[in-house]
């Protein structure tokens, strides 16, 4: 076993550490410790062992907001002497630099989203940390989180940045213009064609960002297809418990990175060490976690729709069942709905699933208003990407939605269970409509 040196890092450790590069993943460790040619949920476990200095098995909290200077005088440089910012992932100052867990959280995303990341606070203060690194003149974006548009507006105000449709003619994007595009959509669960607007930004010289929250990892890889940035609220899925708030950016660009540490550090949206640690706890299941929630997301959107479009063969439904759906249900929203889109590019966009939130519109608003009430194993709150299903009259929290729509965000129950639940609520409604 190797001897602790000094600082309480083993002597392997510390070579590996050294090649830590402040321009995204630990590559030359990782490379070393032939990590790279691992599945992405063995990464999820393993890809920040290059930043393990402890002899614990699970990371421990370090909760420190300083930390000491090495004790050898020859190795104190000044900060504002160094070439990059205050970002080595090993040597610790002040919290609002780096830490220990929040670190590491980074060393895993950064594998896992194939290009090096940054975490915020929130995905709301990650995503005002990348208007305020692009500084934009013009932004397109669509429907989705109204929380995005918010700060939009708060940057519009700040900026006179012009905000323009999601859909607008290319030839009005300007070059360092950005399209900010949410796939799937929240909270209906739709998607979008990623490369579709990847072109549409290029041919400008503008960037697309792309806010994958509701297809995390495996789901969906926005660089792929020709995304420059990818934006999660690691709130939802990278930590997956409803315990931590999280924001995420990965950049295609690691030239990009120093400067937007360095805005970070006064920005100060940076995350505590007892959060980072619950998303490095979180992350190491994110695989798991997610495959499972998407699949029987899948499978119950296929019954809700079969009842209404009478294809119920083979989701289990009876046909009193489908009877009390179409009774109260007029649609279901969600990507794997999208079959004229399959063959042409959503397929090949989500490969392993279509995302674990779904929505619903009730036949009035008065029944979707009602209906959470009905429901036994699904809590009516607002967020998603928990362990535990979860639905929202959406109109609690986002006045853009109307009243008859529901968001479902599917946890990690057996989906026979959830399903029977859904039934059992939709009769409920049937059976007493004044209730």
């Amino acid at each position: 076993m190797a001897q602790p040196t000094s600082n309480g890092v083993s002597a392997i450790d510390s070579d590996h550490l050294s090649k830590t590069s402040s321009d995204g993943p630990n590559t030359a460790a990782l490379q070393d410790l032939n990590l790279l040619s691992l599945s992405p949920s063995t990464l999820a476990v393993h890809a920040d062992d290059p930043l393990n200095v402890v002899d614990d098995v699970a990371p421990p909290i370090h909760v420190s907001t300083t930390f000491r200077y090495p004790r050898n005088p020859d190795l104190l440089h000044p900060f504002h002497e160094r070439s990059q910012p205050v970002c080595d992932a090993t040597q610790h100052c002040y919290s609002r630099f780096t830490t220990h867990n929040t670190s590491r959280l980074e060393a895993i995303l950064a594998v896992l989203l194939h290009n090096p990341c940054l975490t915020y606070s929130s995905g709301l203060s990650a995503l005002h940390a990348l208007l305020t690194f692009l500084n934009p003149k013009r932004v397109a974006i669509g429907e989705g989180y109204h929380g995005c548009h918010g700060v939009l507006r708060l940057h519009q105000r700040l900026t006179g940045c012009k905000i323009l449709p999601l859909d607008c003619n290319a030839e009005e994007l300007g070059e360092g213009d950005l399209i900010c595009l949410e796939t799937p959509v929240n909270p209906t669960g739709r998607a979008f064609n990623i490369q579709h607007y990847a072109d549409k930004a290029h041919s400008r010289g503008a960037y697309l960002s792309v806010d994958s929250t509701f297809a995390p990892p495996p789901l969906q890889d926005p660089f792929k297809h020709g995304a420059d940035v990818v934006m999660h609220s690691g709130t939802k899925y990278i930590g997956g418990h409803s315990d931590l708030l999280c924001g995420v950016l990965a950049v295609k660009r690691q030239e990009w990175i120093p400067k937007m540490i360095d805005d970070r550090v006064f920005l100060g949206s940076v995350m505590g060490g007892l959060e980072g640690w619950l998303g490095v706890r979180s992350v190491r299941t994110l695989e798991l976690r997610v495959l499972r929630q998407s699949e029987t997301a899948g499978r119950i959107v296929d019954a809700l729709d079969g009842a209404l479009t009478g294809m119920t063969v083979g989701t289990g439904l009876s046909q009193s069942d489908a009877n009390i759906i179409k009774a109260v249900l007029k649609k279901v929203h969600h990507a794997s709905l999208q079959t004229a889109d399959y063959k042409t590019w959503l397929k090949k966009q989500m490969p392993n699933g279509y995302g674990p939130v779904f929505s619903i519109e009730m036949k009035d608003a008065d029944l979707a208003r009602r209906f959470p009430s009905k429901l036994h194993l699904f809590h009516h709150a607002t967020s998603l990407g928990g362990v535990e299903s979860l639905i929202e009259w959406r109109t609690m929290t986002d006045s853009t939605v109307a009243k008859d729509l529901l968001r479902i965000s599917i946890g990690v129950e057996d989906e026979k269970d959830l399903l029977d639940d859904l039934i059992q609520g939709f009769r409920a409604l049937a059976d007493d409509p004044s209730s």
